[in-house]
């Protein structure tokens, strides 16, 4: 039989950059099966716990560790390899005294950060799409693949400050003038800075927004940043 998942692997040649795998170690290495991340844009499992953290030498022992359910994404018990962890989310290790956050960090896409453990059950989720269904109601559709069925009035673009694992809305930041913001992607992700002005999308360009970074003014397409907080981020990020 024919597996309709897709590979399982993936040339290390091919692998992001973020990873911080090596490349001329093996051939191959695990790769990310489809979930609520982009696979561009999210790290397995197995190569985060092995090749990111180093908190294991071999595919064997990170096995173990996984399949032992020793791992949580966001609150959630993952026992697969394959799982995909991106923009913002949460990781406890059984073990591990530290609980990390995935941000952009240094010109890179993504990096695991150590936070205070009073704030692993809070998460950054960004509005990437708002739809109406069924009764009215309306859905919100988020960056990490999450849905909500919610009547906040947000607009997609803005991002909410939820508990996790339950995804309850706890506040919500608008992309709007005087926001400060993080860059997500491209170069240069993972640097902070103020919106000074919005400007509408076109036929042709995308909605933009003009950002005060250290001290220049750079335009960013909507897409390619975070609302993080008013005056600071709301939660730690840095």
């Amino acid at each position: 039989m024919v597996s309709i998942a897709g590979s399982k692997k993936l040339k290390r040649q091919m692998a992001p950059l973020f990873w911080g795998i090596t490349r001329k170690d093996k051939r191959f290495v695990v790769t990310v099966k489809p979930g609520g991340h982009k696979k561009s844009i999210s790290i397995p499992t197995a190569v985060f716990v092995r090749d990111t953290l180093k908190l294991a030498t071999t595919l064997r022992e990170t096995k173990s560790v996984i399949y032992g359910g020793k791992i949580k994404v966001d609150g959630i018990v993952r026992k697969s390899l394959h799982h995909g962890i991106g923009l913002m989310d949460v990781v406890e290790l059984e073990g591990v005294p530290e609980v990390y956050r995935l941000v952009p960090k240094d010109l890179t896409v993504l990096q695991p950060i150590t936070i205070n453990a009073s704030e692993k059950a809070k998460k950054l989720l960004k509005v990437t799409r708002k739809v109406t269904i069924k009764g009215k109601k309306t859905q919100l559709g988020f960056h990490d693949g999450r849905i909500l069925i919610s009547d906040a009035k947000v607009s997609v673009g803005d991002t909410c400050l939820v508990q996790v694992p339950e995804t309850k809305i706890v506040d919500i930041i608008k992309l709007e003038k005087g926001v400060q913001v993080i860059v997500t992607s491209g170069v240069n992700a993972g640097k902070m800075g103020r919106v000074a002005e919005m400007e509408a999308g076109t036929f042709v360009l995308p909605k933009r927004a003009l950002v005060d970074i250290d001290d220049r003014q750079i335009e960013i397409p909507s897409e390619s940043i975070m609302a993080v907080g008013k005056d600071k981020p709301v939660i730690q990020i840095q």
